[in-house]
């Protein structure tokens, strides 16, 4: 890939945070948009839940990559939070969707961020990008949040969305919580174990995005989850052949619903995701395998 401007919402998130440092250790000249008052040359000021950026920022920008939005494990789901969640997400694909297309000159590819959430529960059938839409809340934020990247696509601008499965990295996400637990000895499964979770490394994560922007040709949908889903239980299993810790423990589904409410059934649901349009485009996973994917993040 040339040396490229690349404009990155979202960048002091676990993704995002490490897809700037693998574009910049490569010489590209990464534009972070902010919240607050820009205090460097490369940072632009918008605002996602008032869909509001400064579109002279964008200006000269190749690649604009939208990975922002409030944390959906970072609370529980009550109607203020899920509108927060929404807000983040939708208004500031918006924003940055309106602001690509009224560019004179727009940026060759506009990759907006999405989530496997998108299938809602698909027990033990697997899906690919080919899938309907399932019900409830994440499902729908899923389709709204695409949509609002419309502007950009109507505007010409080759546009992917980047369906994310669970990142194993210490650094954040579910993982993030997950490995303290276990290093302590106090991981197990969740629920009956059963439940698919599709996983992906951090580094394949930041390694098909980068394959996404740099293949021409590649829009739409695409899912960033390990060829392989595993279980709860696998997981569980191999969380503890790598630490070498025991995982005797096992949080009941009673007491997740308990504890996380709605957002219970995010943990409990099973997914069951493939990634066959980024297998097709000829993207090499590094760690397809949960063993690999885990060692890879310690």
């Amino acid at each position: 890939m040339r040396r490229s401007r690349i404009a990155v919402a979202g960048a002091s998130g676990l993704i995002g945070g490490a897809l700037v440092r693998s574009l910049t250790a490569d010489g590209h000249e990464v534009v972070r948009l902010v919240r607050r008052e820009p205090r460097a040359p490369d940072e632009v000021r918008w605002d996602p839940e008032r869909a509001y950026v400064d579109p002279a920022g964008l200006t000269g920008c190749d690649v604009v990559v939208n990975l922002a939005g409030a944390n959906v494990g970072g609370r529980r789901w009550t109607d203020a939070y899920k509108a927060r969640i929404r807000d983040s997400r939708v208004g500031g694909t918006t924003a940055l969707a309106e602001a690509v297309a009224a560019l004179d000159e727009p940026p060759r590819v506009f990759v907006s961020g999405s989530a496997m959430g998108i299938y809602g529960e698909t027990g033990d059938r697997p899906v690919d990008e080919d899938a309907p839409p399932g019900e409830g809340f994440l499902p729908e934020l899923c389709v709204q949040w695409e949509g609002a990247a419309a502007p950009a696509r109507e505007a010409g601008v080759r546009t992917v969305f980047t369906r994310t499965g669970l990142v194993v990295a210490r650094g954040g996400g579910a993982w993030g919580r997950l490995f303290p637990l276990f290093r302590a000895g106090l991981g197990g499964r969740m629920g009956d174990g059963r439940q698919y979770w599709s996983f992906v490394s951090l580094h394949d994560e930041v390694a098909a995005i980068r394959h996404l922007i740099d293949t021409d040709g590649l829009s739409g949908p695409f899912n960033i989850t390990a060829p392989r889903p595993v279980t709860n239980r696998e997981i569980t299993e191999a969380m503890g052949r790598v630490l070498r810790r025991p995982t005797l423990f096992a949080v009941p589904a009673p007491v997740l619903r308990a504890a996380l409410g709605e957002m219970a059934g995010d943990v409990l649901g099973s997914q069951r995701v493939l990634p066959m349009r980024l297998l097709e485009s000829g993207f090499t996973f590094a760690f397809p395998e949960i063993d690999g994917a885990i060692r890879a993040a310690l």
